[in-house]
């Protein structure tokens, strides 16, 4: 789903943007002080994460009244137009994370090795600082995934994700009994070393490492993929996103599991746990600074060789068709 920007006052000055960085890089200190300072300097408001301005050593009292510093990284995207991340995918799932609860749309600037959450490169910085400026791009919802953990019936534990939740074996030395359960009925039994589930925006992430389908974003689906199972149906699955999907340890079985949500989060799973994920009830909005096929998303990202390809238009030159 695609929409417009949300429209803001036209006075520039109740323009909020909120900018996070990957603090512990070096290039990304060097192109969040780029973004700060051009778009202060274009009368937008500027907030940072008081931490995160130290470490930036940016003097807010320079950019007087244009930037804001918070304490909290809970509140700290409420009332903002934007969020503006920079770094890689890991940055961009904590930018979802502490925008999640105000629905501020994330912007991520790749400062990573693939990137795939990212709309920039950091080569772009230019060219994204205007497009901000000027109120050029869209917002995009993402499916995610509501993740519920359950000990003896009493629910301990709930989180979100964006990417992925999965259920894991804590122990290298020994497996994790689990039976996979979806829409209240028993699929399968599995001894594995654990379960992914992943939205379409994931499937390029832990899910496709572990040999599941790349899913285009557009499409309402959840993955379910096991992780080294030792069963004679144990292949990656694509069910619907209004799917209850469960997964219990087997109770009275050795090994312990652990839930990890984005890669992110994590809790420990005992012998007689249940994981239970839904369609998530917010979904994540991101950033688009422009429309380019998911298709060139993949070749880009991945590399991938299309070495040979003339496509239909070089077909229709060929026939002498306009």
């Amino acid at each position: 789903m695609t929409e417009a920007a949300a429209e803001s006052p036209d006075d520039a000055a109740l323009r909020h943007v909120l900018v996070l960085a990957h603090i512990g890089r070096p290039d990304a200190r060097d192109v969040a002080r780029t973004f700060v300072e051009a778009l202060a300097g274009h009368g937008l408001v500027v907030r940072l994460l008081a931490d995160e301005a130290a470490a930036l050593e940016i003097d807010p009292a320079a950019f007087e009244p244009r930037i804001e510093l918070t304490e909290s990284e809970t509140d700290a995207s409420h009332g903002c137009e934007l969020t503006v991340v920079l770094g890689g995918d890991g940055s961009i799932l904590r930018a979802a994370e502490l925008t999640h609860e105000s629905r501020t749309p994330v912007l991520g600037v790749n400062l990573g090795h693939v990137g795939f959450l990212a709309e920039a490169e950091y080569e772009d910085t230019a060219a994204t600082i205007e497009a901000i400026v000027d109120k050029r791009y869209t917002t995009e919802e993402r499916l995610t995934l509501d993740v519920h953990a359950y000990r003896d019936g009493e629910l301990v534990y709930q989180t979100f994700a964006v990417n992925e939740a999965s259920v894991e074996k804590a122990a290298r030395e020994r497996m994790l009994e689990v039976v996979l359960e979806i829409d209240d009925r028993p699929l399968s039994r599995w001894g594995c070393d654990g379960v992914v589930c992943a939205t379409p925006t994931g499937s390029t992430a832990y899910n496709f490492s572990a040999g599941g389908p790349v899913v285009w974003p557009q499409v309402d689906a959840m993955c379910v993929v096991p992780l080294s199972a030792h069963a004679l149906f144990a292949r990656p699955m694509v069910v619907d996103p209004g799917s209850l999907v469960a997964i219990e340890v087997i109770a009275g079985s050795e090994g312990v599991g652990v839930l990890w949500c984005d890669g992110r989060r994590s809790v420990d799973l005992p012998p007689g746990a249940r994981i239970e994920v839904r369609r998530g009830t917010t979904p994540v909005r991101l950033v688009r600074l422009h429309e380019a096929p998911f298709t060139d998303k993949l070749v880009a990202k991945f590399d991938l060789s299309v070495a040979g390809w003339r496509g239909s238009a070089a077909r229709r030159r060929e026939e002498g068709r306009t």
